[in-house]
């Protein structure tokens, strides 16, 4: 059996919608001419060595053809993190990214929602910060909050800290509470703390049995009504008046 994280295969298994490489950026398209909702997938980071694509991971084409089905475009992109100091440059490349989705004339430029996964929430930090109006909301799923022992981030990108300055951007939180990886689970409770005492919204998703990459590591009920749930809720934020 291959093991190999591309491979493991999604909880769901919403019908195949038609995709689209542009670049850097997997459009999954739902049925019918637009202009719609665009969800903008960040996968995590730093990406195992040698690891394929993420586009191609089995997890995020499963995240992508879910929301297809629901009449959202997913804009699944794809980025290198190799250096913690090139964070700064990734967070630009990302954005940039995000504005070449929003000017295809199939999507919605004014409802958008960021969805990042594991060590890529860090890059979450900027839009936490001082999101744009039309980012409708940010979600998070098992989220990397606080640096690994070890790491050395840029006091840019530690989404806690950017909770403070000010902005009500919603946010859509996954938590899997047998997540091992280190401080993570601590990280998600200091974020939860931090966001009630600057009174941001912030729907939680819980998976109390649930490890990290549960999505595609736990393939029970409870795993995916909680994919289930975090996407309902990504819908609620994107479609609000």
């Amino acid at each position: 059996m291959d093991d190999a994280v591309e491979q493991q295969p999604f909880v769901l298994a919403p019908p195949a919608a038609p995709v689209e490489r542009h670049g850097q950026v997997d459009l999954h398209l739902p049925a019918g001419p637009g202009p719609h909702p665009v969800v903008v997938v960040v996968h995590g980071a730093p990406l195992p060595p040698g690891a394929p694509d993420p586009r191609d991971w089995l997890l995020y084409r499963g995240y992508g053809a879910l929301l297809a089905e629901q009449g959202l475009v997913a804009a699944v992109i794809s980025y290198r993190v190799t250096d913690l100091a090139g964070l700064p440059a990734t967070a630009d490349e990302i954005a940039g990214l995000v504005e070449s989705v929003r000017a295809d004339p199939r999507v919605d430029p004014q409802r958008v929602v960021l969805w990042f996964f594991s060590g890529g929430s860090l890059l979450s930090a900027d839009w936490l910060r001082a999101a744009p109006d039309w980012v409708r909301g940010i979600a998070l799923t098992y989220p990397l909050l606080v640096p690994l022992p070890g790491w050395e981030v840029p006091a840019r990108f530690l989404p806690i800290d950017a909770l403070g300055a000010g902005s009500t951007t919603p946010v859509v939180l996954t938590r899997a509470g047998q997540d091992k990886l280190p401080g993570l689970l601590a990280g998600i409770a200091a974020f939860l703390d931090a966001a009630a005492r600057v009174g941001r919204q912030v729907r939680l998703v819980e998976v109390p049995d649930g490890q990290h990459a549960f999505d595609i590591l736990d393939h029970t009920e409870r795993s995916r009504d909680a994919v289930r749930a975090a996407r309902d809720a990504v819908i609620d934020l994107i479609r609000a008046d």
